[in-house]
Parts: C-alpha cells; sequence; structure tokens
C-alpha cells in the first residue's frame, strides 16, 4: 500500500533526515489549503518525491491520469504521506482526484 500511517511517518521522517545527510535526496511536496506545495518540482532521475498531507480534515489524491494510471482508490487522509519513485526523464502532471482544480507538476532531468 503506498499510503502510510501515522505511526511509519515518524520512523521514515527519522530516516529522511539520515538519508538527507547521506546524500538520499527525497524531494517533499506539502498537501495544505487546497494546493500542491510546490505546484512545480524538478527532480534528477532515480529521485523519489513525497507528498505530506498537512490538511486538519481534508482528504485528497496524487493521481498522474496523464499516464493513463487509475484513479487511486486509497485516498491520502490528513497525516498520511504518498511517495513514487522517478526512473525517466519528462514530465509528469497530476491532480488531485476529488479536487481537480488541484493540479501539480514534476519535472524530472537527467
Amino acid at each position: 500500500m503506498r499510503y502510510l500511517s501515522l505511526a511509519l511517518i515518524l520512523s521514515i521522517t527519522l530516516g529522511i533526515q539520515v538519508g538527507l545527510a547521506s546524500g538520499d535526496q527525497t524531494q517533499l511536496v506539502i498537501i495544505k489549503d487546497y494546493k500542491f506545495i510546490p505546484q512545480e518540482i524538478t527532480i534528477k532521475q532515480g529521485q523519489t518525491l513525497r507528498w505530506e498531507n498537512q490538511e486538519k480534515r481534508q482528504y485528497h489524491s496524487v493521481w498522474f491520469e496523464a499516464l493513463n494510471e487509475e484513479e487511486p482508490e486509497d485516498y491520502l487522509f490528513p497525516e498520511e504521506v504518498y511517495e513514487r519513485e522517478f526512473n525517466k526523464p519528462g514530465s509528469y502532471p497530476y491532480r488531485c482526484g476529488p479536487h481537480p482544480d488541484m493540479t501539480g507538476i514534476v519535472r524530472v532531468t537527467e
């Protein structure tokens, strides 16, 4: 399952802090106020992107509809995270399934 519980978030956060110190470059997108922040992000090929829902009550999804993927069945509830590794350069637009005005784009460089 791609969505993680709060119990795992703390251990993952600690792992990321350690990973960042050792050169791992996981990037972060915050979900708050019905927005993806930043709305556009550039990462390197092979990096992982993490979305964190920091809303107080609202659920969202991260849907790569342009890649012909199915809309995620599990929503990302407050304090949950979703991660995805990008291994191919390109531009990857995405949106929130329940809130189609929430959009973002991931740009992956070599």
